[in-house]
């Protein structure tokens, strides 16, 4: 048994381990331009960090007045970003050095993602995480995504895990709502930083609002065995 005892890890994945949230703000921008929606910024793009790629096309369809469908909207968008994805991923140092730690002590781990399932393959493949993260999740497939529990209460299933035995590590208020919600702990890393006094952050174990630049795979694995040695 690992040092973790019975704990395992369930990682988001875009804006925690890898920083994609200017790969899927650029699939956005090219993605509304394409039906007639010019001038998408990066200020209109976080409200959407941590919803899935169907929720945020369905509020954009009613936000634009687009008639184009979800699923044809989602495909456009899949598109542009999985031509990023390919090329221009990349994963943050400390979480990177944070997974091998745990691979390495035998820490039972999964990705819990509101991306598809060939995003998720396209950035694990791409950038060696599917070396040690093999348990995948997409919001694609269950019911309901982020700050819905499903995700995470699936990705605990396929790991046989109980989800108080889990801890989630998140860098969206919607994505720390779901792990409160399904009874997971959670280390939340804001990717946008000024949203760290969210309510949904404050149920998080550990919170670091400074996001990425406090985050390190050292602080990390010390909270996680202090809650070990507590469970």
């Amino acid at each position: 048994m690992s040092a973790l005892g019975t704990l395992s890890v369930v990682f988001d994945l875009d804006g925690t381990l890898v920083d994609s949230e200017p790969n899927y703000y650029e699939a956005g921008r090219r993605t509304l331009a394409e039906y007639g929606i010019p001038d998408f910024t990066w200020a209109e793009h976080e409200r959407y960090v941590g919803i899935s790629t169907r929720e945020t096309i369905a509020d954009w369809r009613l936000r634009y007045g687009l008639s184009a469908s979800v699923d044809e909207l989602v495909a456009v968008k899949n598109r542009h970003y999985l031509e990023l994805a390919r090329t221009k991923t990349t994963v943050f140092p400390e979480m990177r050095a944070f997974v091998e730690r745990l691979a390495d002590e035998g820490v039972r781990m999964a990705v819990a993602s509101g991306s598809s399932a060939e995003a998720i393959d396209v950035i694990l493949s791409g950038t060696g995480l599917d070396t040690c993260l093999r348990t995948v999740v997409s919001a694609d497939e269950v019911a309901q995504g982020k700050p819905a529990p499903d995700v995470f209460l699936e990705a605990a299933r396929r790991l046989g895990a109980e989800p108080a035995d889990c801890v989630v590590v998140e860098d969206a208020a919607p994505g720390a709502a779901a792990a409160h919600a399904a009874g997971m702990r959670c280390i939340a890393v804001p990717y946008v930083t000024a949203q760290a006094d969210a309510p949904a952050f404050a149920t998080a174990g550990l919170l670091l609002r400074g996001g990425q630049t406090e985050f390190t795979a050292r602080a990390a694995w010390n909270w996680l065995t202090g809650t070990a040695r507590r469970s």
